[in-house]
């Protein structure tokens, strides 16, 4: 018997995962419930990947412009203007934060959607704004992170900025403290200073994008140090106070920053990018066995969650990595899953991921500091791209490397990273290498294209020792 608070699957949390497995279920006949109180499409379209890289592309205009003396002759002033990328942002990207293209396009699969927030309750069962819904089938859990807010003393007393009122904004602040010196908060330094903001980012972490290779934190501060951008790293923040600031960071109101390490610094806005925080309790994974104190939901090599029968988990709340390219290869795995379609399990040996600064950052796989705990034979390669020939004729904003490691005892490539102009373009090469396991004898033997920039892979491992 079927009514409308019954289906084989429900959805909860249509990021670009969530709404993937929906409609895909959808088509392949099953009655499908989606389920989100926030816009359909997530973070991803409207406050992360697509009008963030919007404003790196202007961003990026505006740093090659500068080059062009000593490169190509003279240009006038470079002038930004904020307000051509803010209007590009609610135009083409967002469509000013309505997501009625994305409703349609859900719903024209045949899947039943509700704006509403929902939350499993038991087994089977999802309660959502007064009304309980049961699934047949199961229940698929998408619900992505929030900002992780640091507990700053007196943070909460100041209008602090998250990626949402940044990418929203009109305008941008005279000046900033950037609190978290990972991709989102390296990213949106580099475009704020590009377009004239004074930016001051505070990383406790030894190194700018910390998660990354050493030599990839280590060069990006000093290309924001030439670029006019004051970098802090190993240190936090201690307190954050209201302030008033002279013309020079603003004027007005505005807010000082005081270090651990007793620095002060004033500007006109707080950005807090100190990454993001997974909630499986809110979503009640706790009802179906998963601990509450679990920061993640705990997935097999299906996203099926451990220990609760007929849920599956995708996207962020799993912990495998906070990228929209693992939300939708999480979502064709559970979708053949619940088909009972074969196909490969997960594997996330050769996860690749990218920062969008410039120099852009590619990486795959391990870093050598993993390799280096996991094997007991590790080779590493490094070639600067000033000593490549792609790289001498780039000449300005070449700055970059191609690094390979590898395990010596298999003779295959396990991690990689390639920072430089496209470097995320110059990774593809090696990520599939990372996954294929492609011998090393074969990766010496091939024929590499002159001069590109991916030249530079067959260099570097000619360097491993």
């Amino acid at each position: 018997m079927s009514d409308d608070t019954t289906f084989d699957i429900i959805v909860i949390g249509l990021g670009p995962g969530g709404e993937d497995v929906a409609g895909t279920l959808a088509q392949g006949g099953l009655s499908v419930l989606a389920l989100d109180h926030r816009l359909v499409g997530g973070e991803c379209p409207y406050w992360g990947c697509i009008p963030s890289k919007m404003m790196i592309r202007a961003a990026d205009a505006l740093a090659e412009a500068r080059r062009v003396p000593g490169l190509a002759g003279t240009v006038g002033a470079v002038t930004p203007d904020w307000s051509v990328v803010a209007q590009r942002v609610r135009d083409e990207a967002t469509d000013d934060w309505d997501d009625t293209v994305a409703v349609e396009r859900l719903e024209g699969k045949g899947v039943t959607f509700r704006r509403a927030t929902g939350r499993i309750v038991g087994p089977g069962k999802v309660e959502a704004d007064g009304t309980t819904y049961t699934a047949r089938r199961g229940i698929v859990v998408n619900t992505g992170t929030t900002p992780a807010v640091p507990p700053v003393d007196g943070l909460e007393t100041v209008p602090y900025w998250t990626n949402h009122e940044l990418i929203e904004a009109k305008q941008l602040p005279a000046s900033v403290v950037v609190l978290g010196g990972g991709a989102i908060g390296s990213e949106l330094s580099q475009v704020m200073a590009r377009f004239g903001t004074t930016v001051t980012v505070v990383e406790a972490a030894p190194r700018l994008v910390a998660a990354e290779e050493p030599e990839s934190g280590d060069l990006l501060k000093e290309v924001f140090e030439a670029e006019g951008i004051t970098v802090h790293v190993g240190v936090g923040a201690d307190r954050v106070e209201k302030a008033t600031l002279d013309e020079g960071a603003g004027g007005g109101e505005g807010v000082k920053v005081v270090l651990a390490d007793g620095t002060e610094v004033v500007a006109k806005r707080v950005v807090v990018a100190t990454g993001r925080r997974a909630d499986p309790v809110a979503v009640g994974l706790d009802t179906v066995g998963v601990a509450s104190g679990a920061r993640f939901a705990p997935v097999d090599d299906r996203c099926r969650v451990e220990g609760a029968d007929g849920v599956w988990a995708i996207g962020d709340l799993t912990g495998k990595g906070a990228f929209t390219h693992v939300s939708m290869y999480q979502a064709g795995i559970v979708a053949r899953d619940v088909l009972g379609q074969e196909g490969p399990a997960a594997d996330y040996e050769a996860l690749p991921r990218v920062t969008f600064t410039d120099p852009e950052i590619g990486a795959v796989g391990l870093t050598e500091k993993q390799a280096r705990d996991r094997y007991d034979s590790v080779q590493v390669g490094l070639t600067p791209l000033a000593e490549t020939t792609r790289g001498w004729i780039h000449a300005k904003g070449h700055e970059g490397f191609i690094k390979v490691v590898a395990d010596a005892d298999r003779g295959v490539v396990v991690g990689a990273t390639t920072m430089g102009p496209a470097g995320g373009e110059v990774m593809g090469a090696l990520a599939v290498a990372v996954h294929a396991e492609v011998p090393l004898d074969t990766l010496r033997s091939m024929i590499y294209a002159y001069p590109t920039f991916h030249r530079g892979i067959e260099d570097a491992i000619s360097r491993l020792e």
